[in-house]
């Protein structure tokens, strides 16, 4: 600390002062974690509120009226983190509510995600939080996860760029959490299934995008419920030291996934989990008798202190300048921008000409009738009701977004094929939402492993009680949602993983009702992953995925339809022909192995066809790729090209770079990508830059990396598979 006395480090405003006159966060944390008593040290690790009382609030749809507090201690001026969650939006009071993660992978555009993360902070700082759970990138390994809607993708690069990107944003405003650490892709199991994965399918897989986050500089990170390789996640030392800490150098704080998401108070410390969340729980209880009997250390105690206080030291200059107000809460410039991502994330999947003519965009030219049907047409269907539920107010529904361009829309539940498929055969087109709502996929809160029962406590601690209860009488008022009123209860929905892929069988009679009388059929799909549609693919005209998106997800949606918007969203994983194609899944497993082989790299090593494949997406206009060059230049790999704009509008287009290792039985990568806006007719310059580090493979016997060399292939395509796509060979 230089000529900085140490021992005068007695508070936080000391100890930042120390920062600002040249100190290193961690040496004053340390500082001031040693001027704390073991009572107040020991109060940081777990968060502020009790438990059964806790749990109660919770029920009464607490996790959406305030935010988690933890670490604060009073006498030494340390004001901790209040925490809301994400990522949809802020999960607490009544924010915009943004379409989901994966809507937003679908836009293949970091830009943009950062001005997600930019609006979605401000907004968390105006309700009084400071850190966010809103960075959630596991990988969809198969598409039945039940939390699918809560992530970017199958793809770790494209993931971890995503998750990169809403970091950024986030972190102008508060501290961003990236979770769950890690291989956390079962739902129905999370409390129970132990994931069995080797280290090269772990660090070439499932862990770079945590990596890429880390790097990005982000404040925290949140263990995971499953156990990997024989160990809970909240208390896996090679997680969460030997991985996070000392090879990726993480200086954040780790916390726990919420309630269970640590079995042991001395492993959890001794593994470098820093803070139990949310509830004086597990740590209350057992931790002191541990430090007693030298179960647990004292050192790893203050390790874990000082990763929080420094935490808080080096985002301070943030955190304490002046909130924004309550205007930005769901403001106007938040809503458009959710109006622009909900149109961008729209993914055209097919659009056949019908008399000549492609059905989409639908043409306003003469006043025409759409008839809007199914279930989910004037329903808001915001995604799962779990952590990441926003009570948006004011959210516009498909039927809304429509009638708002074509006074003339017509509407019918669905619940009748017959009466829907008369309203169709008279309308100029039809529109028919179909898929799926929390009830059928979303985080899962229902009957877990009865033995968890036990780590609640007898009772709670009084004090802690009576200081809980005057916190909630203090909190400003929030409205709650008619949508939520009307559940059973304010707390979580049940949820979980899907038990099929394919749409509900009243949902496919209803598109094949309609279609067998009206050529001109367009499928709106509302789902947080792929949905199998061989059944009845063929007899439609159009689909479109349009996913859960969010409170303008009706108008942005229409922007996509009547042509205002045209559609640039790419798939963020891969839709297959048949559940048979995909990696096997068991929503009740005690055990599963992961291995290196899920989405589009599975496709490409069993040779299955897919419906769509990763990185697809059609447009109102055409494009070719043309001549492509790549160049070495010093760490990084220059891919340059052009785009062709081949069609009579203006659009945009992804280019996706591919690459295939030396050896050729590992799985290809997907290295690069870059969102291309090229006016009709014309060209548009791109360059993809490509860090030789992502091309770098582990060796299991060193524990380390591997520097590329050898003979690589690259393909520069518009999709996963392309057989347009340009290949260019280089030695490293």
């Amino acid at each position: 600390m230089g000529d900085i006395d140490a021992t005068k480090i007695t508070s936080f405003d000391e100890a930042r002062a120390a920062v600002i006159a040249g100190a290193e966060p961690e040496a004053a944390a340390r500082a001031l974690v040693a001027a704390m008593t073991p009572e107040e040290r020991c109060w940081c690790l777990d968060g502020d509120a009790p438990t059964w009382a806790g749990l109660e609030f919770m029920g009464k749809g607490g996790y959406h009226l305030a935010p988690f507090h933890a670490a604060r201690v009073e006498r030494v001026g340390l004001s901790g983190f209040s925490f809301s969650d994400g990522p949809r939006g802020v999960a607490i009071g009544n924010g915009t509510c943004f379409p989901v993660s994966m809507a937003r992978g679908a836009t293949w555009d970091p830009a943009l995600e950062e001005r997600i993360g930019e609006a979605i902070g401000r907004e968390l700082r105006a309700s009084g939080a400071t850190l966010t759970g809103a960075v959630c990138v596991n990988l969809l390994r198969h598409p039945a996860w039940g939390r699918a809607q809560e992530t970017y993708g199958e793809d770790p690069h494209h993931v971890g760029e995503l998750g990169a990107a809403l970091t950024r944003g986030l972190q102008r405003h508060v501290m961003a959490c990236v979770k769950h650490f890690a291989c956390n892709s079962m739902e129905k199991a999370r409390f129970t299934v132990d994931v069995e994965v080797d280290e090269v399918a772990l660090h070439e897989v499932y862990l770079p995008h945590f990596r890429r986050i880390v790097d990005e500089g982000v404040a925290s990170v949140m263990s995971a419920y499953n156990s990997v390789n024989g160990e809970w996640c909240g208390q896996n030392h090679t997680l969460l030291t030997d991985v996070l800490r000392q090879e990726w150098g993480f200086t954040g704080f780790v916390i726990s996934d919420w309630i269970f998401g640590l079995r042991d108070a001395a492993a959890s410390v001794g593994a470098g989990l820093d803070v139990e969340m949310p509830y004086r729980m597990v740590r209350a209880q057992g931790l002191a008798d541990a430090l007693e009997r030298g179960d647990a250390s004292w050192d790893d105690v203050d390790a874990a202190v000082s990763h929080v206080v420094a935490t808080l030291l080096r985002f301070a200059p943030i955190l304490t300048a002046p909130a924004p107000g309550a205007e930005v809460i769901d403001s106007a410039e938040h809503r458009a921008l959710a109006r622009l991502v909900a149109a961008r994330s729209v993914v055209l999947l097919q659009n056949v000409a019908v008399d000549g003519a492609p059905v989409l965009p639908l043409d306003l030219g003469a006043a025409p009738t759409v008839a809007v049907l199914g279930r989910l047409a004037d329903e808001v269907n915001l995604g799962d009701n779990g952590s990441s539920d926003v009570w948006a107010l004011e959210c516009r529904t498909v039927l809304a977004g429509l009638r708002a361009v074509l006074p003339t829309t017509t509407h019918d539940v669905g619940d009748d094929p017959a009466r829907a498929a008369a309203l169709a055969a008279v309308a100029d087109a039809a529109v028919v939402v179909v898929g799926y709502t929390h009830e059928d996929e979303g985080e899962y809160i229902g009957a877990g492993d009865p033995s968890l029962t036990a780590l609640f406590p007898a009772q709670d601690e009084p004090e802690v009680v009576e200081r809980f209860r005057a916190e909630l009488d203090a909190l400003p008022p929030t409205t709650t949602p008619e949508r939520v009123r009307a559940r059973d209860g304010l707390g979580f929905s049940q949820g979980g993983d899907r038990s099929s892929l394919r749409l509900l069988p009243e949902d496919v009679a209803l598109v094949r009702a309609v279609a067998a009388v009206n050529p001109r059929t367009v499928v709106v799909i509302q789902a947080g992953s792929a949905v199998v549609a061989d059944e009845w693919l063929d007899d439609v005209a159009a689909v479109v995925q349009a996913w859960y998106g969010g409170c303008e997800a009706g108008a942005g949606l229409a922007d996509v339809l009547v042509g205002n918007v045209d559609p640039s969203a790419r798939l963020p994983f891969t839709v297959p022909a048949s559940e048979d194609h995909l990696p096997a899944f068991d929503r009740d497993a005690t055990r599963v192995t992961y291995d290196r082989w899920h989405g589009w790299w599975h496709f490409d090593r069993e040779g299955h066809r897919p419906a769509f494949p990763f990185g697809f997406g059609l447009g109102y206009t055409t494009f070719e790729l043309g001549p492509v060059e790549i160049v070495p230049s010093g760490d990084s790999i220059a891919v340059t090209g052009v785009v062709v704009n081949t069609g009579d509008r203006d659009g945009a287009d992804v280019v996706q770079v591919y690459a295939q290792l030396p050896d050729e039985a590992a799985p290809k990568r997907l290295v690069g990508f870059a969102r291309v806006e090229v006016a009709a007719g014309a060209t548009a310059a791109f360059t993809i830059d490509v860090p030789t580090d992502r091309l770098a493979t582990r060796d299991a016997e060193r524990h380390s990396w591997c520097a590329p060399f050898g003979t690589h292939r690259f393909v520069v395509a518009r999709c996963a598979g392309d057989p347009s796509a340009h290949q260019v060979t280089l030695d490293l």
